[in-house]
């Protein structure tokens, strides 16, 4: 499963010094706008505590980890949907990815340059959404264009269909006329059509850039206190870019010696990585063996049949049963031959739900 996160903000937040971090790559984050002319892709593994445990249960050769692609988008400005600042280029680059995170500064620091007069996250926040409102719009209309002729010359079950998704699409203009970002999300959610791809409606998670001092501290810091505020604890991870740029170029021991210094549970990027799976609505199942421990990420509620198909087309196609068990019954009872034993070793059919920590083998013909 391809997993997209895209990283947006204005020039000048931190943005691509915390996708430095995130991938250990070398994209340039000098001091000035758009020097992140074209979207830079990398990919990060998903931190699970589960996979070490495996492998030593399985003495296996290697561990392939859950992934997640981060995408790091050039600064968005206003008028960006307009064309301003190569925006039409950078907003397309938004509509590939399944997860916006808003990376907002939330640090002063005069030696660097800022879009507005003072630092405003909210009111950064509101610029890049008003720029994707716009671009949404643009969408809307040209659809809108369409479904009329549709309800004009369409078959019957085409007019109904083509009728519906009018009142939805009428429904978010208006919502984008109110300047009201959540309407969008809840009515595409529950929407009983689909309709054009839509910016304003992507999930999205809030990435709070605050200073190395404010480690630890963040509820100190006003402007992160004031992203909380409006857009919940769960929505928003206070980080500090630089820091964690530090981070990422030092050993995994030397790495851990200084967050313990700072006293950091888990690092920024940790938490940003397993927030955006979670946010997306994934979970992890397994297959484990001699050779591999191979982490799989897939959408919660998938039968089966469907996360078979994750591993290769030909075990959905001939998909008989899979045998399934889960990891925490393995780290209770030490082996398969014990988990056997004690009947917690399953058949499941086609209309299984695969649980998250799930372990499966499956069987097939084709």
């Amino acid at each position: 499963m391809s997993i997209k996160a895209g990283l947006v903000g204005l020039p000048n937040v931190g943005k691509s010094t915390l996708f430095n971090a995130l991938t250990k790559s070398s994209v340039p984050a000098e001091n000035y706008p758009f020097c992140t002319i074209d979207p830079h892709i990398a990919i990060t593994e998903t931190p699970d505590s589960r996979l070490a445990k495996l492998k030593a249960i399985y003495n296996s050769e290697k561990i392939i980890p859950a992934t997640v692609t981060f995408v790091d988008i050039a600064g968005l400005v206003k008028g960006a949907a307009s064309g301003e600042g190569l925006g039409n280029q950078f907003l397309s680059h938004i509509r590939d990815v399944n997860l916006i995170l808003h990376v907002l500064r939330c640090f002063e620091d005069p030696e660097i340059l800022h879009q507005g007069e003072t630092i405003d996250p909210i009111a950064d926040y509101e610029i890049i959404i008003d720029e994707l409102m716009l671009s949404d719009l643009d969408s809307i209309n040209k659809r809108l264009a369409k479904l009329e002729k549709s309800v004009r010359t369409g078959s019957p079950a085409e007019k109904k269909a083509s009728e519906q998704e009018q009142t939805l699409l009428n429904e978010i203009k208006t919502a984008i006329d109110n300047a009201d970002p959540e309407r969008v999300r809840s009515l595409i959610d529950q929407a009983p059509v689909e309709t054009v791809p839509l910016l304003s409606g992507k999930n999205f998670l809030i990435i709070a850039n605050i200073a190395e001092n404010e480690i630890g501290s963040a509820n100190n810091n006003q402007h992160y206190q004031t992203l909380v505020k409006k857009f919940g604890n769960n929505r928003v991870i206070p980080v500090c870019a630089k820091l964690e740029y530090e981070l990422a170029q030092l050993s995994h021991d030397d790495a851990q010696e200084m967050m313990g210094m700072l006293d950091m549970q888990e690092s920024g990027l940790a938490h940003i990585i397993s927030t955006t799976y979670a946010q997306l609505g994934l979970i992890t199942f397994f297959t484990c063996g001699p050779k591999e421990i191979h982490a799989w990420p897939i959408k919660k509620g998938m039968a089966a049949p469907a996360a078979a198909g994750e591993i290769h087309s030909d075990l959905q196609r001939g998909f008989i049963c899979a045998e399934t068990f889960n990891y925490n019954d393995l780290m209770t009872l030490g082996s398969e031959a014990k988990i056997k034993e004690a009947g917690k070793m399953r058949k499941e059919g086609k209309e299984y739900i695969i649980q998250d920590g799930d372990i499966i083998h499956v069987r097939f013909n084709v």
